[in-house]
């Protein structure tokens, strides 16, 4: 069954070519499509295009479409091309002609944009959630080891004092910053299309504020080209958002798998988080943290593979944008799981309490050391020189304290102010 179906059949080699994944890809629209129609109809009778007697049984047969699909047993049967056409085909076999009626004023355009929009929205979501479990995990690691100083390097050589408390609360800020793009995307995602229809409108008195309150919605895309015209804007400005927390979540496992390797030792695992070698028996490898990178690498391309879908297209649809969601429905699932396993591991991560004992960190405190003279009147620069030439000639003997005050510094971590702007930038997914 197809929608624009007119009396032929596409040849199969066509058919399975257009078509691709999109059977796949559709099941996880379904409810999305119901709740979309369900808002179309109502608006339909408002208008006078529905009876409201037909309305109450078409209502009533995709409320069991819907509760079908949330059970995850809806199927797009064979010969049924996608989503929308599967359910109009399930209300017409249960209501007759009254089920080809909820299409009135639509085109599978605004239907497919509507239902991606709602799709988003709940991924962005579920997305938000995790970032936000990550990010308390962070945030109680780094207040848990703030005490615990580490070395901190600039072009891999050992360079100022850290400490884990910093490490920890670093990746929690930077993803509050990540948040930030989340909700941007989400603020686009959050406009209804329906009513748009092929992209040109239509010649029904829709009313198109009514489905944009009854889907929930904070706003609708007025122009109607410009609503066709937000596929692709819509999955760029989500993936963009999915790059920047993958982008943080890469770098944090560059890290621990760094710190894992002998020649730090700042981090471990138990044994059974780490996996092994099939020759070498001393092997404990940091296989979850490398897939992990591997994976945040990977997501972090998706914008430009939209970019360059998108890029040279005419106005209006165009069906290249079909594919789309080969790129987006993985990434987001990716990102969530990635974010879920970190958020796991993290929970039984080991950290070395007394790394700095090794005399080899001894030049980490120079610039304490500068410091300190500078404070006590030498000038600065003499203070550099001083420390500098007792280096040069193997005389540095290092004071290992550190007394850092300022705001977001080793002593003042401002955990709290870094969830205030987490709190305020979540508040913005409603």
């Amino acid at each position: 069954m197809k929608l624009w179906d007119k009396g032929f059949e596409p040849d199969k080699m066509i058919e399975e070519f257009t078509v691709g994944q999109d059977r796949e890809l559709d099941l996880r629209l379904a409810k999305y499509d119901v709740e979309g129609s369900m808002a179309h109809i109502r608006m339909l009778q408002t208008i006078g295009l529905l009876e409201k007697d037909e309305l109450e049984k078409l209502l009533a047969a995709l409320q069991d479409i819907k509760e079908i699909a949330e059970k995850g047993e809806f199927v797009i049967e064979e010969g049924v091309e996608d989503v929308h056409s599967q359910v109009e085909f399930m209300l017409t076999e249960r209501l007759g002609d009254l089920g080809k009626k909820i299409h009135s004023g639509r085109s599978r355009n605004d239907q497919v944009l509507v239902d991606l929009k709602l799709f988003m929205r709940d991924e962005l979501k579920k997305i938000a959630e995790s970032v936000n479990h990550l990010f308390d995990r962070l945030q109680h690691l780094s207040e848990e080891y703030k005490d615990v100083l580490m070395p901190g390097y600039t072009h891999l050589q050992i360079a100022m004092p850290s400490s884990f408390g910093l490490w920890f609360g670093a990746y929690a800020e930077s993803l509050a910053d990540d948040m930030q793009l989340l909700a941007a995307a989400y603020d686009i995602t959050n406009q209804n299309p329906l009513g748009s229809a092929a992209g040109y409108g239509s010649s029904f008195p829709l009313n198109r504020r009514m489905t944009t309150d009854l889907l929930g919605f904070a706003d609708m895309h007025y122009n109607v080209v410009a609503a066709q015209m937000s596929r692709g804007k819509t999955e760029r400005a989500v993936a963009l958002a999915i790059s920047a927390i993958a982008s943080t979540l890469g770098h944090l496992a560059m890290d621990v798998c760094m710190w894992m390797c002998q020649n730090f030792g700042f981090v471990s695992f138990p044994d059974e988080f780490t996996t092994g070698s099939s020759i070498m028996p001393h092997k404990k490898n940091p296989d979850v943290f490398e897939i992990m990178r591997g994976k945040c690498n990977r997501l972090q391309a998706v914008p430009n593979e939209i970019a360059l879908l998108t890029a040279n297209l005419p106005l209006g649809y165009n069906r290249d944008l079909q594919l789309l969601k080969d790129i987006t429905f993985p990434a987001t699932t990716e990102l969530i799981k990635c974010l879920d396993m970190a958020d796991f591991m993290l929970q039984h991560i080991r950290v070395n309490r007394d790394i700095l004992n090794d005399p080899k960190y001894n030049y980490l405190f120079t610039v304490e050391d500068v410091n300190r003279l500078a404070l006590d009147g030498m000038p600065f620069r003499d203070a550099y020189k001083t420390i500098g030439m007792q280096v040069q000639h193997g005389e540095y003997k290092p004071t290992k304290s550190v007394h850092h005050t300022h705001e977001g510094s080793i002593g003042n971590l401002c955990t709290d102010r870094i969830a205030a702007k987490m709190r305020r930038v979540t508040e913005r997914f409603g």
